[in-house]
């Protein structure tokens, strides 16, 4: 099946799936945030299909400020929810390739730096999920 997205389509996948790297990232209170972005954002670089070709684009348009966590959360959580929803409706299979994805790079950037999660990582990524599977 063929989808088809909208420029702010694009933009909601690409708020939703680096947003959950950042989550993470910023939620690494004991480790390296640094290491967990970086890490969580080569495993997004790396994802295949539609959604691949997505997060892949060179842009500037993401735009994940935030004075603490929960401000970040606030704009993430209801995104990974919303793109869920918009390629559910188009094709249940890349949206699970989305949900995929983004649970390799959370788990990629939560266990960079010690190879084992944070008490504080796994419960941000028990949020993560809980926001995918809201759809």
């Amino acid at each position: 099946m063929s989808i088809t997205l909208t420029g702010q389509d694009k933009l909601t996948l690409r708020t939703a799936a680096y947003g959950a790297v950042t989550l993470l990232a910023a939620a690494d209170v004991a480790g390296s945030p640094h290491k967990a972005a970086t890490a969580g954002s080569l495993s997004l670089y790396s994802a295949t299909g539609p959604v691949g070709h997505v997060l892949a684009e060179k842009t500037r348009d993401v735009h994940l400020e935030g004075k603490s966590v929960a401000a970040i959360a606030d704009h993430v959580l209801p995104a990974l929810t919303a793109a869920m929803g918009l390629l559910n409706k188009q094709d249940p299979a890349e949206a699970g390739n989305f949900r995929s994805t983004v649970l390799v790079a959370v788990e990629a950037a939560a266990t960079a730096h010690k190879g084992e999660r944070s008490p504080t990582a796994a419960d941000m990524i028990r949020k993560i999920t809980e926001a995918l599977d809201a759809a």
